[in-house]
């Protein structure tokens, strides 16, 4: 290698080292673009985030009909709904609807499935919990009627996103209350005796007089009764006699044969 060549190398390269530290050095000058989060943006990084972005579930029970199709379309069984019917009143109440956040993929099937949007995705990402139990989260404390459905075409109100949620994860570092166990539900009341029908006399009923066959008819035992008639024989003397007249016909008829 000539000495031309070794010099014209080292020249290349301080070159190709110039170019990159031109653009490391034009960024000591600029503003920085690092945002220390969380406790230093502009503002809250929930409202910063997309209008169709998957955040944690909530659900508004204002307005829940009832109908289970979220937990029928959920394909990891994540949703906990219970719907009772009140013996008396006939009512349908919602008794339990439960999100397991821990298992939840966040892929949307039920809040499409929804007929009223009641259940939905908040813009609450931050789920951290310091008891793993927290991560089931309970919307329904007391029993209490679902929502009517709404009619063809009408427009049906909901609160702002994260509404319902937000509370839940603001107690995320504190231990997990249980909760209370359910009531035992009252047993359906029994209904009524029936009051004991009279007792009406027995009456015997009146014997048939019984059908007479055609053998015991009176008839049919005197025919029995009485002997054979003898059977009619001929004999030849009890055949009439031809007339003369036939028997001349008889002796030509005979003649002419011959």
């Amino acid at each position: 290698m000539g000495l031309a060549k070794y010099i014209g190398a080292i020249g290349r390269s301080i070159m190709t080292l110039g170019d990159g530290l031109a653009v490391t050095m034009s960024y000591l000058f600029r503003k920085p673009m690092t945002i220390q989060y969380p406790d230093r943006t502009a503002e809250p990084v929930v409202k910063m985030l997309p209008e169709r972005s998957r955040g944690i579930l909530e659900v508004d029970i204002e307005i829940c009909t009832g109908c289970s199709m979220c937990a029928k379309q959920c394909p990891i069984d994540c949703l906990h709904i219970l719907v009772e019917k009140d013996a008396e009143t006939k009512q349908r109440n919602l008794v339990e609807f439960a999100i397991d956040a821990g298992k939840c993929m966040y892929c949307g099937l039920c809040v499409e499935a929804c007929p009223t949007s009641a259940i939905r995705h908040s813009h609450e990402f931050e789920g951290g919990m310091s008891d793993v139990n927290r991560l089931m989260l309970h919307f329904v404390d007391e029993p209490r009627p679902v929502a009517k459905p709404p009619k063809k075409g009408e427009e049906v109100k909901t609160k702002p996103k994260g509404t319902f949620v937000r509370p839940m994860l603001a107690n995320a570092l504190e231990p997990a209350v249980p909760r209370k166990p359910r009531p035992p539900k009252p047993p359906a009341p029994k209904p009524a005796p029936k009051p004991a029908a009279e007792a009406k006399p027995e009456t015997k009923p009146e014997p048939k007089p019984e059908k007479k066959t055609l053998a015991e008819t009176p008839k049919a035992k005197a025919a029995e009764d009485s002997p054979p008639s003898p059977a009619k024989t001929e004999t030849p003397e009890s055949k009439p006699d031809k007339p003369a007249e036939a028997v001349k016909a008889d002796d030509g008829k005979a003649t002419e044969d011959k």
